[in-house]
């Protein structure tokens, strides 16, 4: 720390001072000395008055540099304090503020291009800061210094060679004073200072100054990311923890992955977390589960996959980043609409080979991207999800056989014992209808009779629907049937009852079940949001023609009451030959006949 210009006295200790006051004053105790012929006292020219100003001055310097001291270290005392990152960049900046009176400061913290990817203002007003442009980016003046870390003060900035100017609307600066913080050698950011209260210059000293206390901030900001990387290690394994647990305890799979997608957000620090999956055989991929700032907005978003970011993860299974969502042009106009987001990390949620979907985590724009710690904290979590639901996907697929084993089981004895005694029981029935001589007694065992064929054939249809696995027989019609009766049964609240006759898997071609299977997922599906049913009774009946009923118990609707999605089924029958039908009254219920021919002679009669 190099000494005030205290003029003519500089150089001199308060020491050599003292021993000439006193000199001096020895001289002034002693009688004057008169000279032969002279009268008048030989006095000697006095400095007392001059020796004590300086004397006065020196003092003066050295309370002011104790109490600078003093406030230097209550500096570094204060800034060793939090812990919180966030708030102490900003304690630091506005403690080297007021150490030198200055009256603007910022901290530029340097990413990992060499930019800056965070910059923390003091001294700017919430007007002044919504009137500048845009935030410095790192060139200009402020390039150099993070090109070459070394403390620099400057009267001028304006003056010096690589002085870039300031953006549109910033506040007019002169005076310059930046310096490094560093950590274990390597810069961290820079501290500046601008704009020296009362027009003076930064000195030397106001330089030492904050040069001690960017050593101090250094340490203080290590140990702040050491306790918030230790937090967020923390957070992903008990995140991960509670993710397993979920899955192996029997959750579905969209449950599991909406806990993945809060968690995510939780121990990134992003504004916004997606999963996305991709739909028709892999053709284009949604948004299934979205949290934090406009997860509403980002929910159902459908983006092609050819091309996509999503696709060079999915394929590749490698993560990628995205340093601008709203200008990089893989991304979909669409998504680029309903999402404002800048930087974004997309990791792929599951290993090479059986990727299942990816896991974005973005921020908005302007803002810094994700640390490189939190991003490969992101691609971690991600694959340890992704072993979560495979394991729980290979319990799932255990159960289920020890399910269809079972129904196997129900379904050989139905068939075995139960068809067998009634087919017995009505060929008795028959056999005594010739002994009986009563037309009454008669007609009443044949009517018994034909019940007991009508349960057999319920018998089989149901011994058919405990046969059919719908994950090994995708292509068998009544195993599609039970799924799609399976997968509407959360809608409804109920599983609804389901009767099928014919050869189902035989006589109806692959077009006409696709289109009877929509058929059959509308009907439900109306059922679910408009019957306030607590029934419905499916029945598939095919001969010369496949018939398909949807009948409920629900509130029904007046005539010309047509509810949506009644036209397109109408239309798809008519484009077979068939026809759509419909029968309802209000507190009566509904009851839908679709029904179409299985062969063009059929269809022409």
């Amino acid at each position: 720390m190099e000494p005030r210009d205290l003029g003519p006295a500089a150089g001199r200790t308060i020491n050599d001072i003292g021993h000439d006051i006193g000199r001096r004053s020895w001289e002034l105790g002693r009688e004057p000395e008169m000279k032969p012929g002279n009268q008048q006292p030989l006095l000697p020219s006095l400095r007392l008055d001059e020796l004590l100003d300086e004397l006065q001055v020196r003092l003066q310097a050295v309370l002011s540099t104790r109490d600078r001291v003093y406030a230097l270290l209550e500096a570094v005392v204060s800034v060793g304090s939090s812990l919180e990152l966030e708030v102490l960049l900003r304690s630091i900046v506005q403690t080297a503020v007021s150490l030198v009176d200055a009256e603007y400061g910022a901290m530029g913290v340097i990413g990992d291009g060499g930019e800056l990817a965070e910059f923390v203002p003091v001294g700017l007003t919430a007007e002044q800061i919504a009137a500048i442009h845009h935030w410095p980016e790192g060139k200009g003046l402020l390039g150099l210094l993070i090109t070459e870390p070394h403390p620099l003060r400057l009267e001028d900035i304006g003056h010096h060679p690589a002085s870039f100017g300031f953006p549109e609307g910033h506040p007019p600066m002169r005076s310059f004073l930046g310096v490094p913080i560093k950590i274990r050698g390597e810069v961290y950011g820079n501290l500046y200072l601008t704009q020296k209260r009362g027009g003076s210059q930064f000195d030397t000293e106001d330089e030492a100054v904050v040069i001690a206390l960017a050593a101090a901030a250094g340490v203080a900001i290590e140990n702040a990311r050491l306790y918030d990387e230790a937090r967020r290690q923390q957070r992903w394994l008990s995140a991960t923890a509670q993710v397993q647990q979920h899955l192996l305890s029997g959750a579905e799979p969209a449950d599991a992955l909406a806990m993945i997608t809060e968690k995510a957000l939780e121990i990134t620090g992003a504004d916004l977390v997606m999963v996305s999956l991709p739909i028709d055989q892999g053709e284009q991929v949604r948004v299934e589960h979205a949290a934090g700032a406009g997860a509403d907005q980002a929910l159902g978003i459908v983006v092609p996959m050819p091309g996509s970011i999503t696709e060079q993860v999915i394929t590749k299974a490698e993560r990628v980043t995205v340093p601008d969502h709203g200008s990089d042009e893989r991304v979909s106009s669409d998504a680029r609409d309903r999402l404002r987001l800048g930087p974004m990390v997309i990791v792929p949620l599951g290993a090479p080979g059986n990727v299942r979907g990816v896991l974005s985590a973005g921020r908005r724009p302007g803002s810094p991207p994700l640390p490189e710690v939190a991003a490969e904290m992101l691609a971690t979590f991600a694959a340890q999800a992704a072993i979560a639901l495979e394991l729980a996907e290979h319990r799932r697929q255990a159960e289920q056989m020890a399910v269809f084993e079972d129904r196997d089981r129900i379904a050989r004895d139905l068939h075995d014992l139960v068809i067998q005694r009634l087919y017995a029981t009505g060929m008795s029935l028959q056999g005594a209808m010739s002994m009986i001589k009563a037309p009454a007694a008669a007609d009443r065992i044949s009517k018994s009779v034909d019940a007991l064929d009508d349960t057999i054939k319920e018998i089989r249809s149901a011994i058919f629907a405990l046969q059919a696995h719908p994950d090994a027989t995708a292509n068998s019609l009544r195993a599609r049937i039970l799924y799609v009766a399976q997968e509407m049964a959360p809608a409804l609240g109920f599983a609804p009852s389901l009767r099928l006759e014919g050869a189902l898997d035989t006589l109806v071609p692959a077009d006409i079940a696709e289109h009877m299977l929509t058929a059959l997922r509308e009907a439900l599906s109306n059922a679910a949001r408009h019957a306030a049913a607590s029934r419905v009774d499916v029945t598939v009946l095919v001969d010369r023609e496949l018939e398909l009923t949807v009948r409920d118990d629900g509130v029904g609707f007046a005539p010309g009451g047509r509810r949506s999605g009644l036209g397109n089924l109408t239309e798809r029958a008519a484009a077979l030959g068939g026809s759509l039908v419909v029968e309802s009254a209000e507190g009566a219920g509904t009851e839908l006949t679709w029904r179409v021919p299985l062969s063009a002679q059929d269809a022409e009669d």
